[in-house]
């Protein structure tokens, strides 16, 4: 749902299949917006083969840090998942504890937001809700989109990842 919420925001008109034409869309979009993007899982076993975090095993993670040292201008990451077992901030908070580091929280409203310094720099991170459908319970039951859905019948677990991406991709209101 990453794509489909980015092509939503960014008025893209993406392809959504896995033409030459479909990838270089979404590279020009990267590159036009300075925006990089990698899983922190690097490689996993999965009992089953489905989207779902907790499913995995055996994870080897990509090194973050390493990447925030070879591409100094970074200064934020965004993580598109919280804290739960295996999602990315857990991930990571697990990355930066090996290293002797900790985020510490800015806002802890959604999206939740944290600050950690590494190598004399300071980095943002921000945890946007997963945009797996596994995360649609977690919405569902969310105040906000509860207050949302009350407001408008219509409204859907994609809006409310539209509208929280948005603030994010888009700067508004937010770090």
């Amino acid at each position: 749902m990453l794509w489909p919420v980015l092509d939503e925001i960014f008025h893209l008109g993406l392809r959504f299949d896995n033409s030459p034409e479909a990838v270089k869309q979404r590279q020009d979009f990267l590159l036009r917006e300075k925006l990089g993007i990698c899983d922190i899982v690097e490689s996993c076993k999965r009992s089953k083969i489905d989207a779902s975090d907790l499913g995995m095993t055996e994870i080897r993670l990509r090194n973050i840090l390493q990447q925030l040292q070879l591409h100094p201008t970074i200064k934020t990451l965004i993580f598109t998942g919280g804290n739960p077992k295996n999602g990315p901030e857990y991930l990571f908070r697990r990355q930066l504890k090996a290293h002797g580091l900790k985020l510490h929280p800015v806002s802890t409203d959604v999206p939740r937001v944290h600050q950690f310094t590494f190598l004399n720099r300071e980095y943002s991170t921000i945890s946007l809700t997963s945009p797996s459908n596994a995360a649609n319970r977690a919405i569902g039951s969310s105040v906000l989109y509860k207050k949302r859905k009350k407001e408008n019948p219509s409204y859907t677990t994609f809006d409310f990842r539209v509208e929280q991406y948005q603030k994010v991709f888009l700067k508004i209101d937010c770090v």
